[in-house]
């Protein structure tokens, strides 16, 4: 059996399901679940386990970005790359999708941008040998952790009653 759709309804029904889908695209890519933090920066208000998986994100930034620090110190370049490249796009395979649709463009744009900047540390590491180089690359790197810190925060959201 087969169901006969008029020809006048195709249309119509295709741009219902386009539209459809761009609401979903742009939820998963631009949307995110925030309000205007005290402070007036954007924050986004995630559940506490969400919110835990991205402060851990964030404080091994912080620990590998000692860490290279403390290897330039020696001139390591190896433990530079090694530290880097574990920070780099690979990385973001562990953020639930769920997780990502309810962060806003803009902080994924930072989150997306830091881990590719680890990336391209670890190459330059490798390829240049210059710590230099990479000090100046970490500087880059920690200006736009400041950059995001001082647009957004991050909020628990109320436990169900």
């Amino acid at each position: 059996m087969t169901i006969r759709i008029p020809s006048k309804l195709c249309p119509a029904i295709i741009v219902i399901l386009l539209a459809i889908l761009g609401a979903i695209a742009y939820k998963l890519i631009a949307g995110g679940s925030t309000t205007t933090a005290e402070d007036g920066r954007q924050a986004i208000v995630l559940a506490p386990q969400e919110r835990g998986l991205i402060l851990t994100e964030m404080r091994a930034f912080l620990s590998g970005l000692q860490g290279m620090t403390d290897a330039l110190t020696r001139e390591d370049m190896k433990t530079v790359a090694a530290t880097a490249r574990s920070l780099g796009r690979a990385a973001t395979h562990e953020v639930p999708p769920a997780l990502m649709a309810k962060l806003p463009l803009g902080f994924k744009q930072f989150g997306l941008s830091v881990h590719g900047d680890f990336d391209q540390i670890a190459l330059d590491a490798e390829s240049l040998g210059d710590p230099k180089h990479t000090l100046a690359q970490m500087g880059a790197v920690m200006q736009k952790c400041v950059a995001c810190h001082a647009a957004f925060q991050l909020q628990s959201a109320p436990a169900a009653k």
